[in-house]
């Protein structure tokens, strides 16, 4: 684990996948808390297994950031595998730059939306990336999450089922550095 970075009053902790064992519950319980006790959908079932997915990707990171010893928020993702990029199917020329990193989940605790966590954690997320370009899914039926990644510089470049029982997503790319 790399030392604490304070930004905004924050306290965001970047992790690797050598710290998922330590981690990953707390991944688990942000991403419950934010999607509400009222929703009871696969996804929220299903989402351990995606912690491991990700956590177990070589180049994972991951962004934490706690109030004290309380947990606020997560962001993590991974490099895509350079070649096989799957968002190239929904460009009709792939920029010249294309090394992409896969941002997977953002979750903020529903007590601490709307005071910068998200764009703090974000930021922390993508500071010094090699990648070039950032990739991210957002449910369509979610249009103010994506409000707020086009702010950033995403832009979306088509639509996405990934799984027979998921939800149609956005496909947004950005530009690293983000704006």
């Amino acid at each position: 684990m790399e030392s604490p970075v304070t930004a905004a009053g924050l306290d965001i902790r970047h992790f690797g996948t050598e710290d998922l064992a330590e981690i990953r519950q707390t991944i688990i319980d942000l991403h419950a808390a934010a999607a509400g006790p009222d929703r009871d959908d696969d996804f929220k079932k299903k989402f351990p297994w995606f912690v491991d997915h990700w956590g177990g990707k070589e180049g994972y990171a991951c962004v934490i950031a706690y109030n004290g010893a309380e947990p606020m928020g997560f962001a993590y993702g991974a490099p895509s595998d350079e070649g096989r990029e799957w968002w190239r199917e929904y460009v009709d020329e792939v920029p010249e730059k294309h090394r992409t990193f896969a941002f997977s989940e953002l979750a903020v605790h529903p007590s601490k939306r709307k005071q910068g966590v998200s764009d703090a954690l974000t930021r922390a997320l993508f500071e010094d990336r090699p990648e070039d370009l950032a990739v991210l899914l957002v449910d369509v039926t979610h249009p103010r999450v994506q409000s707020l990644y086009e702010d950033w510089g995403f832009k979306k470049i088509g639509e996405r089922r990934p799984f027979p029982d998921s939800p149609v997503y956005a496909v947004m790319l950005a530009e690293l550095p983000l704006r």
